[in-house]
């Protein structure tokens, strides 16, 4: 989750700022040299991949942050992020591919870094290839697992991600749903949210908001890649020497990266990229075959769906795209994403103005728009309604909020023992089907479906 970070590094150099200031950055990049000795590697493909790895690092995080953003514990020394980042040869696209830390995976022989101890090939969850070998054996086992020649390894941790948030100035992340996690501290309501440092780190660790748990957790953190990506190409850090600068700073204090990976390569890649942006990204996750394999010593792990993995990593060797072409952008906007589906909410309509016909063009409206009306509006008590209201029992909320959506400015008011059907009561700023929004429930993702998401799909 950390990790995300690092690809800012890359993004931001398509500035094209000077050799002089990237120069510097080299001196702020401590080094790992996780490549030594390895033999037997997979042939290189086309294009560039990298292998990002997010550690835990809260030692360097103030004891008052700890205690504001759920970090309190000991830290470990382990990885809870991979991700495989291939840039396109023409160096006009990006795919990220999350790993899972509970992946099922067989490390191959190798000396404990901790211990010293000499151990064989033996099965772990991918996560603890960090623990036992450093990044040499994290390096070696993706590509045993990928057969993806890795070409760079990029290392960063929580302090380096909330710094880089806050000196963007924060990032725009948006929810359909209210997301709550009382392990890291997360609470946001349905909406908009410009989340800082601190708050950024809640969002990507949250794996306690729904039943997906950490493969959830791993689809909030694309997208606020995606987000990421999004504020750094457009908030004019790229053509800001000065912003660019900060950035990096705060980027760089605490990266670890392959001694192959410095200035030129910065500058060859930030020069063929001045164009990057959320569209030029795609973000998926390995596809999983078994949820809960259990391995004796080790274990619930997540077996990957082997057939479909190949053929992933297979397109990254040949440097093809996983989404298909963006399809044309449609005249109007694309329907907002809701808790329940419209034709799950049952509504009533009355008119509380005095224009005759009011409440029957708002039932036609909203039975267009997929909600399940009685099609006989009536005349509510008052007459003087201004801003049309939602009213519905607290246990239907996630109905009410669903056709708040719908109608945008509505003012939602909880009336116990309503039962399930919703009360629209249409106020003077309804001004016909126009003032109905298209929504749309979120399909569920079927057990081990890796979905292709563009950057651009995945922003607010």
């Amino acid at each position: 989750m950390r990790a995300v970070t690092t690809l800012s590094v890359v993004v931001l150099a398509s500035a094209g700022i000077g050799h002089s200031v990237m120069a510097s950055l080299d001196a702020d990049i401590a080094r790992v040299d996780p490549f030594k000795d390895m033999k037997n590697r997979p042939a290189p493909g086309h294009g560039m991949n990298v292998l990002l790895v997010g550690t835990d690092g809260r030692d360097k995080i103030t004891e008052r942050e700890r205690r504001k953003y759920r970090l309190g514990g000991a830290p470990c020394h382990c990885t809870d992020t991979m991700m495989i980042v291939h840039i396109s040869a023409d160096r006009e696209r990006a795919t990220v591919v999350s790993l899972p830390r509970d992946s099922y995976a067989e490390v191959p022989p190798h000396t404990d870094e901790t211990t010293g101890r000499v151990h064989g090939a033996h099965p772990i969850k991918l996560n603890a290839a960090y623990a036992e070998g450093g990044p040499q054996l994290t390096v070696r086992t993706v590509e045993a697992m990928t057969r993806l020649k890795i070409d760079h390894y990029l290392e960063v941790d929580f302090i380096t991600f909330m710094r880089t948030v806050d000196v963007l100035g924060g990032v725009r992340i948006c929810t359909p749903q209210p997301l709550k996690d009382s392990y890291t501290g997360l609470d946001l309501s349905p909406g908009t949210h410009k989340l800082n440092g601190g708050q950024a780190l809640q969002f990507v660790r949250s794996r306690h908001v729904d039943a997906a748990s950490d493969l959830g957790r791993m689809k909030r953190q694309q997208r606020f890649l995606a987000a990421l990506i999004e504020r750094a190409s457009s908030s004019g850090v790229l053509l800001n020497p000065i912003k660019f600068r900060d950035v990096t700073r705060a980027v760089l204090g605490s990266v670890r990266a392959d001694m192959g990976f410095g200035t030129d390569e910065l500058l060859d890649l930030g020069r063929a990229m001045r164009n990057f942006s959320p569209s030029s990204s795609e973000f998926t996750t390995v596809p999983i075959g078994q949820l809960g394999y259990a391995v004796k010593g080790i274990g619930s792990t997540l077996k990957w769906d082997q057939a479909r993995s190949d053929q992933l990593f297979q397109s990254l060797r040949e440097d093809k795209p996983l989404a298909p072409p963006a399809p044309a952008r449609p005249a109007r906007p694309a329907p907002t994403t809701v808790e329940v589906a419209p034709a799950q909410i049952h509504v009533q309509v009355e008119n509380g103005t005095g224009t005759a016909g009011l409440g029957r063009r708002m039932d036609a409206a909203l039975a267009a728009a997929g909600f399940a009306t009685n099609h006989l509006p009536v005349t509510a008590a008052r007459h003087d309604v201004r801003r049309t209201v939602i009213s519905f029992d607290p246990r239907w909320d996630r109905s009410a909020r669903s056709l708040a959506a719908a109608l945008p400015g509505s003012e939602l008011r909880a009336v116990r023992g309503m039962g399930p059907v919703l009360r629209v009561t249409t106020g003077a700023d309804f001004k016909g089907p126009a003032s109905v929004r298209k929504v749309r429930a979120e399909e569920p993702v079927p057990q081990g479906d890796a979905a292709v998401v563009r950057g651009d799909e995945a922003v607010c």
